[in-house]
């Protein structure tokens, strides 16, 4: 082989390379949620801190969310909101949402605040949420965690 076609079949070779490479992949991955503080009102109500966390690499925007929430196996109330948040490409926002949870759930998280112990949550539902550039998808969400009491913050658990 002369040198001049080596020469010539390389450059083809790290041509035909370079255009493979289309630059920055858009991937639509599935969101997560979870709880980032809880917080016990006066009234009873909850005002709940939720994390969306967009795994995407592309912004998404967060259009609707039901989610129900159960406090150690016991149901509490649903999650909904319409947030209509942007948020990018493997980021995270929070946004608040006010529940008014049902009386045995109440008696569980008044019980984890008085003898300081871990509260487990489950978030179960749906997140709908818009790639951009694409059509709105549905995400099936389902999250167990825990929360624990803050400290110098009574009423609140993170």
């Amino acid at each position: 082989m002369s040198t001049r076609f080596r020469l010539a079949l390389v450059s083809l070779s790290l041509l035909a390379l370079a255009a493979c490479n289309s630059g920055n992949v858009k991937r639509v991955s599935e969101p997560a949620s979870s709880l980032q503080q809880l917080a016990v009102g006066a009234d009873g109500s909850w005002t709940v801190s939720l994390r969306l966390q967009n795994y995407s690499s592309m912004p998404m925007r967060f259009d609707d969310v039901a989610l129900r929430l159960d406090v150690n196996d016991v149901q509490a109330g649903t999650l909904a909101l319409q947030p209509g948040l942007s948020i990018g490409g493997v980021s995270a926002d929070v946004v608040q949402a006010t529940l008014k949870p049902s009386a045995e759930a109440r008696l569980v998280v008044a019980d984890a605040l008085a003898s300081n112990r871990t509260l487990a949550y489950t978030l179960e539902g749906t997140v709908s949420a818009t790639p951009e550039d694409k059509k709105q998808r549905s995400f099936q969400i389902k999250n167990r965690s825990t929360l624990n009491q803050a400290p110098g913050l009574p009423g609140v658990l993170r």
